[in-house]
């Protein structure tokens, strides 16, 4: 006969049998709780794997993605220390400001690349370094004349202010107080309506005032030249990166770099780029239509536009929209020649280097490229198909298949651009969205490639009209 052996917790009671468990499974858990601290990653280890992993957001003044470039006033900054140091730069996106400091904490990046607000609470667990900036908040109104410009907030009483809420709507309530009441405070809630996007309404005429942290100001300033953003309504609030408190090396290198490079072309390069350089693209005819001519290229449309199934009045205003026909352009990206196209762009599409701006070499690259975008899109049929190709053409595929995931979530059909996917490419621009989960490519400032595809489009319709095949 097998013997049985009896285990001497089976003689104990039931119930002290219980709370043993309870207390050995409360002790283990606790055990799981007590994460163990990241490894020290300070500047000597940074340097022995040759990488330093950033941690940022997706905003127009940070990082963003356009024509499949990454960009951003921080993103470039960081790139810029990086290299200083002999590093590889790798970015990470988190969500929010508190995830930054999270990530931060838990060893999932090196150092923060952002405008993190400097706090006393934050010098516990971080040392601010690196980039230093003050910013407050500003309020944008149109360029009027001196009498009608606010130059003072007392001048806010009685006018219509539209914000967000959260800071800007909290700032506006404590002026309001101070001022003894009267500024008509109009909380804009809608989720499908962001800071820029009220910045847009201001600039167009269709509301009077909003408030924006004045680096965004300033910034979409550079798109909307009829902006004044110089009136301030807040105290200035100190903002910088910041690293771990166990980095010391990391924080000096980075105090150093910022001391040296303040003053450097790269540095001012790359404030020219965001903060001063008009976005827009000067647009005026240089040929006569009634003499049945677009432009001194119409030869070079007319023999590659066939390469792709396109008309070459299409291309034509591509090239319009893009240059206005002037072969040596070059946009605020870096976007150059006939045909605007990203230096990286260029590369692949086999243009040779100094060629960027020749008109054949720039139509022959932008239509081998337009043919290989259009390979994405096989199952959307024309004339469709040319609205997501036009549209990817501005701002890189990632951010349209963005905008058709968040069509097809919201119940509209995918397919079609006009009234529909191009909604969602406007709302790229606004956290709800950007940040939504069948998002992958983050932030982007859709206005532009909402008017760029309706633009083309138009105007393609118009050449038809005038100007034989």
């Amino acid at each position: 006969m097998q013997k049985t052996h009896t285990s001497p917790l089976t003689l104990l009671p039931c119930t002290l049998l219980v709370l043993l468990c309870l207390l050995f499974a409360s002790c283990q858990g606790g055990r799981k709780q007590a994460a163990p601290a990241p490894a020290p990653r300070d500047l000597p280890q940074l340097q022995d794997s040759g990488r330093l992993t950033v941690l940022t957001l997706y905003s127009s003044t940070s990082y963003f993605n356009y024509r499949g470039q990454e960009m951003g006033f921080q993103y470039e900054l960081a790139q810029q220390f990086a290299e200083s140091q002999g590093l590889e730069l790798e970015v990470e996106v988190a969500r929010n400001v508190q995830d930054l400091e999270r990530r931060l904490l838990a060893g999932e990046g090196d150092l923060i690349a952002y405008n993190l607000p400097i706090t006393k609470e934050g010098r516990d667990s971080l040392t601010y370094c690196g980039n230093e900036v003050v910013t407050h908040q500003v309020i944008v109104q149109r360029r009027r004349g001196r009498r009608e410009t606010l130059t003072d907030v007392t001048e806010l009483i009685g006018k219509k202010v539209f914000v967000k809420p959260g800071k800007y709507y909290d700032r506006l309530v404590n002026l309001n107080q101070e001022l003894g009441g009267g500024i008509l405070i109009h909380q804009v809630r809608a989720d499908s309506i962001g800071v820029e996007d009220l910045i847009r309404l201001v600039s167009r005429g269709e509301i009077d005032y909003t408030v924006a942290d004045d680096d965004v100001a300033r910034l979409n300033a550079t798109y909307y030249p009829n902006l004044d953003t110089r009136l301030a309504i807040s105290f200035d609030q100190r903002s910088s990166w910041a690293v771990r408190r166990d980095c010391p090396l990391l924080a000096a290198a980075a105090d150093r770099w910022q001391q040296a490079n303040a003053a450097s072309p790269a540095y001012t390069a790359s404030m020219k780029r965001y903060f001063e350089t008009s976005k827009a693209m000067p647009h005026t005819p240089i040929l006569s239509l009634s003499q049945g001519i677009i432009s001194h290229y119409d030869p070079l449309f007319k023999k590659y536009a066939p390469q792709i199934g396109w008309d070459w009045r299409l291309l034509a205003s591509l090239a319009y929209k893009e240059s206005n026909f002037d072969t040596a352009a070059v946009s605020w990206a870096g976007a150059r020649g006939l045909m605007q196209l990203m230096p990286s762009t260029a590369r692949a599409m086999g243009v040779p280097p100094g060629r960027e701006q020749n008109a054949e070499e720039s139509i022959r690259a932008a239509v081998k490229y337009l043919g290989i975008t259009a390979e994405s899109f096989t199952d959307i049929p024309e004339p469709e198909r040319t609205n997501f190709v036009l549209a990817s053409y501005n701002s890189g595929i990632g951010h349209v298949l963005d905008a058709m995931a968040l069509a097809e979530k919201y119940g509209k059909d995918k397919h079609v651009w006009r009234d529909n996917v191009e909604k969602y490419i406007l709302l790229k621009s606004n956290e709800e969205y950007f940040t939504d989960p069948v998002c992958k490519f983050g932030y982007f400032r859709g206005t532009e490639t909402y008017a760029f595809v309706r633009e083309i489009t138009d105007r393609f319709e118009q050449y038809k009209k005038k100007i034989k095949p």
